[in-house]
């Protein structure tokens, strides 16, 4: 029954109920424009220490996908929300592939070993992380393990270090060293690329295993000699969990929903493209060090080497005669339930218009960073909507639904069942998701991601939200933002465009919805980190927040401003506060781009780029004269407005292809998608940078520039789409 009870909602709220909606809101009025003293109330309702009390209690027990603490959660938060005024809280569960280790019999657990000339035990690798703050020592801790690997025991006499494991790191052995890996064990280090990648090209090169670590060069800072847990700083012991897993959704249903009657796949079939074929096991720096030690070969160059205060080799063939390496590792993937949890703010004038914000719930530990800051800002924006809707001082024009995802960390599950779900309707009705993963990882500066729609919008709620950090100049996160991280010409802060990683892809490749992915951040030009340290570790803990990350929660308070803000606007105006001149600026920068690139350089030795300037120009001609018009709309005539609102729904809808992307058919956006050889990362026109990646020489060059062509052609039908798209439908109507 809770299954289907989002399916209701979607369809349910597509009707306006004009009785119900004039109790709410004095009269109903169509032509209303927002009421800019709720902006000001939301803003100044933001607690502080509510958002502690929140993240204390969800960070107090481990709560990993499709365990108890999964359910128990999603319940808690659909409670929250049925006491804290929103008009309907719903729990949707889907039977997916998960993955664990195993946690009971220390015979059989995932481990390392080193086995000297006789085969005796020379060293092993520890199960656990030890405790180093009372906080940690709770049950139900998940060792350290790297979710969707290859069971199976890998011996083997040789270790060969390849740098971060990327595209040119291998590639460098092959034309520098003349290393081969095939049947050999890898060590890499964490950073640069998604950990699935890693494995990906570790199996793709001919690798039997491999094994990540937290280099401390890339988690630790060399000024600070301290770590976890009296700094930030990821002490030797911590590791970084994570999936392996190279898609999104349940990787037993593909492009559909895991719902009862849904068809699955075999598992083997996945092996080797989606899943791991080889074992993988992370372990941290202290470790590493000892596996280091055992290493021969030559000393690796500067550029290779870490930050363990130990001699960084290639490797090879042990360095003590006879001497073997082995992985062991036991982790099986299972069918488990995980759900999703969802609470609605129904809306006055559009309730079939829905503004999505959302953030998972699922951790690997404790997870207080990631993504429990992210949950416990979205528990106290909620709760200011929902007490201002149950007092009657305001009821948004359009519907908002907080979306509280389960599964995430497995590879983005939860939210890519529901979009798959939905797809059609939300296709239609949503207006924009708004995500944040993470809350906080650091006070210095806000980090924005988002499709081009959004640009305007969020800029404009950081200008209405205080610097939390007072020792900075800058009054306004905006004004920080800018400050810190601003864009190419210095007018604006710098916006990244949106790769994969979090909740945000599916909304965002499958069809097109505008989209925003918020953290606020460390100096990343000081800090020359992966990631905040403490990421996926055991040590990712309430006190690790409250004491050394964001003592009185100030930032975590900003953030909840700013995402509660960008919600009510998007939500309330009159007018969706989209700007289309910031999608012909990013458009036509894109194109500049690609024309400079290698990518552009490769394509122009077969074809001429001049058709997608002409499709770019012609797009922003669209784009100026739409402008126009959007600015001197009657607002007095409702028909005149939702004529101008849908147009804005389906622009970034119209960049989109049915078919997908070259080889990636759930991929859709074609300028917007994750690199191929990182997830993680965005990448611009990425079928065209995927289908010509060492394109020259290749056995099949021929076929793959017919690739190529087509999917050039699809892209300037695309653009020529969204510029129709901005047009009275009378001025698009064959002449006859």
């Amino acid at each position: 029954a809770v299954g289907i009870g989002l399916g209701i909602l979607i369809g349910r709220y597509a009707i306006c109920d004009e009785k119900s909606n004039s109790e709410d809101s004095g009269q109903l009025s169509y032509n209303k424009e927002a009421d800019p003293r709720i902006s000001e109330e939301i803003i100044n309702q933001i607690d502080a220490e509510k958002i502690r009390e929140y993240l204390r209690d969800l960070s107090e027990f481990p709560h990993l996908a499709g365990t108890d603490a999964d359910y128990k959660q999603a319940k808690e938060i659909h409670d929250f929300w049925k006491n804290e005024g929103l008009d309907e809280a719903f729990i949707t569960p889907y039977d997916v592939l998960l993955s664990y280790p195993n946690t009971t019999d220390p015979n059989v657990m995932n481990r390392i070993f080193v086995y000297n000339e006789n085969d005796d035990i020379e060293w092993e690798s520890a199960l656990y992380e030890p405790i180093l703050h009372p906080s940690e020592n709770k049950s139900n801790v998940v060792p350290p393990f790297n979710a969707f690997s290859a069971p199976g025991n890998i011996t083997s006499s040789e270790l060969m270090y390849v740098n971060y494991g990327r595209v040119e790191d291998y590639q460098w052995l092959v034309s520098n060293k003349s290393i081969n890996v095939t049947g050999k064990i890898v060590i890499a280090r964490y950073g640069k690329i998604f950990r699935g990648d890693k494995v990906r090209l570790a199996t793709r090169y001919g690798a039997s295993g491999i094994i990540l670590f937290s280099d401390p060069k890339d988690y630790t800072y060399g000024v600070d000699p301290k770590v976890y847990p009296d700094t930030w700083w990821l002490p030797e012991s911590g590791t970084q969990r994570g999936t392996t897993f190279m898609g999104k959704g349940d990787p037993l249903t593909p492009g559909y929903p895991s719902t009862d009657t849904a068809y699955r796949v075999d598992e083997e079939s996945l092996k080797g493209d989606l899943l791991p074929s080889i074992p993988v096991h992370p372990i941290g720096y202290g470790l590493a060090e000892k596996l280091i030690s055992y290493m021969g070969g030559d000393e690796v160059p500067e550029s290779w080497r870490g930050g363990i205060n130990i001699t960084y080799k290639f490797g090879g063939p042990l360095k003590n005669a006879g001497w073997k390496i082995r992985i062991r590792i036991s982790t099986r993937n299972i069918r488990r339930t995980t759900y999703n949890a969802f609470g609605v703010i129904r809306g006055s004038v559009e309730p079939d218009r829905y503004v999505l914000l959302g953030n998972h719930r699922d951790a690997w530990v404790f997870g207080a960073i990631d993504p429990s800051s992210g949950t416990a800002v979205m528990k106290e924006v909620s709760r200011v909507m929902g007490n201002l809707v149950r007092a009657k001082k305001w009821r948004p024009r359009r519907t908002i639904i907080f979306c509280s995802w389960g599964a995430e960390e497995n590879g983005l599950i939860g939210s890519t069942e529901w979009v798959e779900q939905y797809i059609k309707n939300l296709a239609e009705r949503a207006v924009a998701y708004l995500n944040v993963d993470i809350a906080v990882t650091g006070n210095y500066t806000l980090d924005g991601g988002a499709t081009p729609l959004v640009h305007h919008a969020l800029y404009e709620a950081t200008k209405k939200v205080p610097n939390p950090n007072t020792a900075q100049a800058g009054r306004s996160v905006y004004d920080n933002w800018k400050m810190t991280t601003p864009n190419e010409d210095k007018t604006q802060p710098k916006i990244s465009p949106l790769g994969s990683g979090s909740d945000f892809a599916s909304f965002v490749q499958q069809f097109g919805l505008p989209s925003v992915d918020l953290t606020y951040t460390y100096d990343e030009d000081k800090y020359k980190i992966g990631s905040y340290p403490l990421y996926h570790s055991k040590y990712e803990t309430f006190y690790a927040v409250d004491k050394l990350l964001d003592p009185g929660f100030q930032t975590h308070k900003a953030m909840g401003q700013i995402w509660g803000e960008l919600a009510r606007n998007l939500a309330d105006s009159l007018i969706i506060p989209f700007d289309v001149r910031d999608y012909s600026r990013v458009l036509e920068g894109l194109v500049r781009q690609l024309n400079s690139s290698e990518t552009g350089a490769i394509m122009r030795t077969k074809m001429s780029l001049d058709k997608l300037f002409e499709a770019a120009r012609n797009f922003t001609k669209e784009v100026d004269a739409f402008y126009t018009m959007q600015m001197n709309v009657r607002k007095s005539n409702p028909y005149d407005v939702r004529k101008i609102n849908d147009q804005l729904l389906q622009l970034d809808r119209a960049f989109t292809d049915p078919a997908g992307i070259p080889n990636r058919p759930q991929a859709r956006h074609v300028l917007f998608a994750e690199s191929s050889v990182n997830v993680y990362a965005g990448s611009s026109f990425p079928g065209l940078i995927d289908s010509t990646f060492e394109i020259s020489g290749s056995p099949n060059e021929a076929q793959r520039w017919e690739v190529v062509k087509k999917h050039y052609s699809a892209i300037i039908f695309a653009i020529q789409s969204a510029t129709s798209s901005l047009r009275d439908v009378t001025k698009f109507m064959p002449v006859t």
